[in-house]
Formats: structure tokens, sequence, C-alpha cells
């Protein structure tokens, strides 16, 4: 027994080493050092520099990185015990006086340091120009013992502090593509693959079958049953891989548009026996995933390819990149009618496959700059990702500064795809707290009021939509004063410091843009008012920095201008106020009842589409407008919308011809423009000036009827916008 109880004791000292805390600064001085193989790859080395930056900027101590064996006191990196580790994965190990970082792969030992630096030694890193370093002359580490594998092998968000600091990739463990793909061929690839420019007029029958004929062009399809289609783009795919030596991945998806698949009787024969238009996609990467056996084929399951095939089921070397593009937002996927139609897309997928890519999208694309509460739904949605065999995920959130909530959303997104189980609201307060200093607590009741007002609301949150969809719901005239009072609050408390109250700012311009665009819907009755609000948006704007408001790129500076010009600007009486409309050819669906008042209420639309304006899809418009009694006139216009993205094209032009009886019509003029390919959002006027007498004005729009070759939507009938006949 006596000899037992030494052993026991000598085995205890012998392994104290790893029970002990570990100095490797003291009183400003290093007496550790960072060890790594002398083979060390790069990433070993990043990582190995990244521990001796941050060790210095808190203590003022520069540990050495030395290559050779480890001993007692180091920091060891590369070494260590891999086991159970996945891609990216990293474990943090305290054994016999020496803090070991292993690596799983790729970048799993930078994320061990950043663990080490944010968990352990207390350096938070919020985002862009937002990282909190600590101060002390002594580090003392304690013991560790600590793995860590990701949820999804790669993740992605679009934040805009990604592309102007190359430490916040780092420290939130994300990818972007050029990472994963040759070429950064990662998605909407037919027509990189097999440019329209270069084969659309040698070779027609290369693309969509759709209306009666052959559509190339850069957002057409393939003819993918072509089979000199399939050795084309084998072709061109090796090159690509050649130009690539070390990426083994490439995307070959449909480009961006619905529907534009082809319909040629060979595709609609597999369509057929597929019943789903994804088939015929899956059986033709499979046979490039067969010719390239040794790399990944990403292909999209979006739009019209999101339902899987009944039959064909993609091989192992084939990624399906599933979007839920069409889904609403307000309540989780598995909680709506759009959501559910994903998830049975999403069931049905992972049945047939373990190689799938969610890209999810969690913002306003029309309005980055509207709030968009959808906090309470990221974690259970992620959750129901990983569920379903989902290996890879992109979060399409927070691409530009200025947009709601951009830096915490990408902040507590990014920190779930690694790991789904973190509780959310203890996220969303850590963040926040940080972030916004004293002014976090007022921050946060101002989100829980709008995430509790949109459910009261009833109203669907999408990602195209308008700040005036939720002017009854989330954005009424109380919840508004309600929020401002809150962010009235937040400045107050953080007046002193700058840092604080330029972020609690930033954050309020969602705010600030949802009221100009409510105030311009309704009517505005106060123009003074109204334009001093608009002056300090502006300003706001300008100062932060907030390059655009929409994904087409339009500038605040640009719509604060555009602003003046059609809401505040004193115009001359319309002559066609409140007209009778009487219609001959007249708006599509819904819009034919709203377009016999809304075309001369006087309110002009903004740039989303779901107010004040009045659409017709594939046909012309032909319509009277009765001025009540005859008029002398010197000028006549519509003005419509250019929304390339919707599938809303401007007119190619507009008649005009008057009358005083009703019966005989005088031409009056006419205006034609040139196409016009630029995806921003605008508002174009067609006017005529002309000097008449008229009470009755014929108006006659030549639509363009179809999208063109170059468009989204080739071969399907596009649309145009009106807001408002002016008649002076």
């Amino acid at each position: 027994m006596k000899r037992t109880i030494i052993s026991l004791f000598v085995a205890i000292l012998a392994t104290g080493f790893a029970c002990a805390n570990q100095t490797i600064v003291k009183d400003g001085k290093a007496v550790a050092r960072i060890v790594i193989p002398a083979d060390a790859d790069s990433i070993n080395s990043k990582a190995a520099t990244l521990l001796q930056d941050f060790v210095g900027r808190i203590s003022g101590a520069q540990l050495p990185i030395i290559k050779g064996a480890p001993r007692n006191g180091d920091v060891a990196i590369g070494y260590g015990n891999t086991d159970a580790l996945t891609e990216d994965g990293f474990r943090l190990e305290s054994h016999r006086g020496i803090l070991y970082i292993s690596s799983g792969g790729d970048n799993g030992a930078l994320y061990g340091v950043v663990t080490l630096l944010e968990n352990y030694l207390g350096v938070a890193y919020y985002a862009a120009g937002a990282l909190d370093v600590p101060k002390m002359s002594t580090i003392t580490l304690p013991d560790i013992n600590r793995h860590e594998n990701p949820a999804f092998r790669y993740r992605q968000t679009q934040n805009y502090s990604t592309s102007i600091d190359p430490l916040y990739r780092i420290w939130f463990r994300l990818e972007v593509p050029a990472d994963e793909f040759a070429g950064n061929n990662w998605v909407h690839t037919f027509n990189r693959i097999l440019p329209s420019d270069r084969f659309g007029e040698s070779h027609p029958e290369y693309y969509s079958f759709i209306n009666g004929k052959r559509r190339p062009g850069h957002a057409s399809q393939w003819c993918l049953t072509n089979p000199a289609v399939f050795e084309a783009a084998a072709v061109q795919i090796d090159s690509i891989f050649r130009a690539n030596p070390g990426k083994t991945m490439i995307s070959v998806s449909q480009n961006d548009g619905n529907y534009t698949n082809c319909h040629c009787p060979e595709c609609e024969k597999v369509d057929e026996y597929e019943g789903a238009l994804s088939g015929n996609f899956i059986h033709f990467v499979n046979r490039l995933a067969e010719r390239f056996p040794d790399k990944q084929f990403s292909t999209l399951a979006y739009l019209f390819t999101m339902q899987p095939p009944k039959h064909v089921k993609p091989l192992p070397n084939v990624n399906i990149m599933l979007c839920d593009i069409d889904c609403k937002r307000e309540v989780p996927l598995t909680d709506n009618a759009s959501g559910r139609e994903f998830v049975e897309a999403l069931e049905g997928w992972s049945k047939i496959s373990n190689n799938i890519f969610v890209w999810d999208y969690g913002i306003n694309f029309d309005n980055f700059l509207s709030p968009f509460p959808n906090f309470p739904i990221i974690q259970k949605n992620i959750q129901l990702f990983k569920k379903n065999h989902v290996t890879m995920h992109f979060s399409q959130i927070a691409s530009s500064r200025g947009g709601d909530f951009a830096e915490m959303r990408s902040y507590m997104v990014s920190k779930l795809m690694w790991n789904p189980d973190l509780d959310c609201d203890s996220l969303m307060q850590t963040f926040m707290h940080g972030y916004y200093g004293k002014a976090a607590p007022y921050i946060y009741q101002y989100e829980k009021k709008l995430e509790g007002a949109l459910l009261a609301s009833g109203k669907d949150l999408w990602i195209y939509d308008s700040p005036v969809t939720h002017k009854d719901g989330m954005l009424n005239a109380n919840c508004r004063r309600a929020y401002n009072e809150l962010f009235d609050q937040a400045e107050a408390a953080v007046a002193n410091d700058k840092k604080y109250l330029d972020r609690v700012r930033l954050t309020r311009l969602p705010l600030q843009y949802s009221e100009l665009e409510i105030e311009r819907a309704q009517g505005i009755s106060d123009i003074d008012e109204v334009s001093a609000k608009l002056d300090l948006f502006e300003k706001r704007a300008v100062e932060f920095e907030v390059p655009t408001l929409n994904e087409r790129n339009n500038t605040p500076v640009d719509y604060c201008r555009l602003y003046r010009e059609r809401y505040l600007a004193r115009r001359a009486n319309n002559l066609a106020s409140n007209a009778k409309i009487t219609f001959i050819e007249g708006p599509t669906g819904k819009y034919a009842k709203l377009g016999e008042t809304a075309l001369t209420d006087g309110l002009y639309g903004g740039t989303t589409f779901v107010e004040s304006w009045i659409g017709w899809e594939g046909k012309n418009a032909d319509f009277v407008v009765d001025l009540g009694e005859e008029k002398p006139i010197t000028s006549v216009s519509i003005d419509c919308l250019h929304q390339l993205g919707q599938w809303i094209l401007l007119p190619k032009g507009v008649k005009y011809s008057v009358s005083t009886d009703g019966e005989k019509y005088t031409p009056l003029g006419e205006f034609y423009r040139d196409e016009d390919r630029d995806p921003s959002v605008k508002f174009v006027e067609f006017k005529v000036e002309k000097a008449a007498k008229a009470r009755y004005i014929k108006v006659q729009v030549d639509g363009t009827i179809e999208c063109p070759s170059w468009h989204y939507g080739v071969g399907y009938p596009s649309w145009f916008f009106i807001d408002e006949i002016v008649v002076n």
C-alpha cells in the first residue's frame, strides 16, 4: 500500500505541469517562445505571426518565433494531438508546461490562435475599425484543454469588413469564393464558361429554346441535352482548372433569371421524366463529374431549379448550391408557406446528397437601409441547414456600410455558422455592449421593439421590400416615435465619446431613411420639416461613407438629390390632377383598378415598385386622360421606372394626342429613347412640349414587350411601370 501511494504521488508530480498556469510575458518581457516546425506551412507561420503581433499589442513584449522542438514554457503551433479534428478545426491543449495549438487542416491553426486571443487574453473584435485590445504587462495562461470543429466546412458572409480588413476574415473564420472555386467561378457561370458573345452567333443551338426560338444571350441558359454543349463546356472547364493549379472546385451553374431553361423537345422530355427542372442540370453536371473525377462541381438549385429531381442523384463530387431567395423572413423557414416550400426542397436534396451548399438571404436588397428585424430566426434556420447535410453556407447579408445592423448581423451569423448552438441573445448583447458602450441598452430595446412590432403587424418581411410596406405595422407613427426616443437616449448616453456616438448614429440611419420613404409615399405636408430630415440624413450618410442604398448601387447622395427634385420640388399645378382615366389597353392584374386613381394622385413612387407604381406586362399601354374641360396645355409627360432586376424596363417610347370632343384626336408629339442596360434604378420622364387646347389626352406607350437577350428574363414578357401623368 505504501508503495502504491508513493507511485501515485510521483505520477501527480510528473503531470503537474498540465495543471499549472503558464506565464508567457512577465513585467513586459517575453518569457516564452512561439515554436513552429522546421517545415512549417504558411498557415502555421501566419498563426505564429498573428499571436506574436497581438501579444505585443497587449504587453509590449515580442515573443520570438522559433523553428524547432518546443520546450517547457513555449507556445507550440503545428504540434500536438489532431485526433477528431476536421477541416478548420483546432485543439488548444496545455501539456507539461507547453501550450499546443494543433490543427485539423486548412486554417485551423489561425482559428486556434484567434480563440486563444479572444477567450483567454480578452481581445474583442466587432467590425472593421472596432477592435478592443486589453493592456497588461504580465500574461499568464490558465490550463487549457479545448477543441473545436466548425459546423460547416465553408462559411461566408457578405459583410463589407471582409473587403477592407484581412483580419476580419480570419477572426470570424470566414472564407470567400476565390479560396475555394477555380478562377472565382462560383455562381451563375454559364456565360463565363461559354460566353454568348463568342458562341451565340455561331452556335445558337447551344442556348435555350424559349417561346419558339433559340435565345443566345448573357442571361440565357444552355441546351443541356445537346452533346456539343457538353463537349464545349468540358474543354473550357479543363482550361480553367489548368489555369488554376491547386484548385479542385468549380461552379457550373445557371445564369441568373427565372424560367429561362431550355424548352426544346429533348430537354422537356428529361424535365417530364424527372418531375423537376433541376433534372437536366444534375444529369449534365454528373457527366462532368465523371469526366473529371478528381474535381468538385457545384451547381445551383435556384428559382426554377430549387426542387430536386425524382430519379437522378448527384454524384458525390457534385455540390448542390440551394438558395432560399423567394422565402419570407419574419418567421423561421419552417413557419410560413414560402419557407416550408424551401424546407421541402432542402429535405428532398438531403435525401440524395450529403454535399449541399445553402445560400441564405438576410437583408433587404432593394433597401439596405431599411429595418430588417430577422434576428430571432437566424439561429433556427442555421440549425435547420446543419440538420440536413449542409456542409457549406453563405449568408448574403450586410454587404454595405450603413445597412441595417450590418456589423452585428455579420458578427452573430459568423459565430453561429461556426457553432449553431451558441446563445443568440447573449451574442447580441455581447456585441452591443462592446460596440455601443453605454448606449447598448437603448439600442437593444430598439431592436427588440422592432422584432415585436413586426410579428404583431402580421406583415411579411421580404428581401425586395420597401419601408412603406410597414408604415402601418412596425414602422407606424407611434412606433417610429418610440424608436426615436430610444435613439435620442442612446446618443445622450455616449455624447462625450465620439467613437460610440458615431456608431449609434450610423445605426440610426435606417430609421431616418424609413421616415423619409414613408413621408414621400404619404404625401409631404411640411416641406421644410422633411427637408431638414433629408439634409441630416445626407450629412450622416456622407460623413459615414455609406456607399449605396441597394444592390443596384444607387448612392445616398443621388437619392437625396432625386428626393429634392421628385418629392420636395414645388411643382407647377398639374392639370391632370385627379383626372379621370379610361383604359383602352389597361394595366396588368391588380394594377388595372389601382391605375384609375394612382396615375393622377400626385404621389410619386420610390425605387421599389410596391407603392404608387402602375404596371403593364408584355403589352403596350393605351389610355385617355379626361381633364374635365377644355384647357390650354404646354406639355404632357409620364414618369417611368427603370429597375432591371425586377424585369422592369423602360418603354421604347410614348405618343401623345389631344382632342376636344373625345372623338377626333390630333397628334401632339412623341418621345422615344435608346435601350438602357444600366442596372441602376432610375426614374425617367417621357415628355413632349407643345402648346395646344385639349380636354382629352390619349397616351399610347410602346413597351419592350419581351425581355431582350442580355436580360435575366430573356424571352419572357417584360414590364414597364408609370407612377404619374403630368399635364401643364
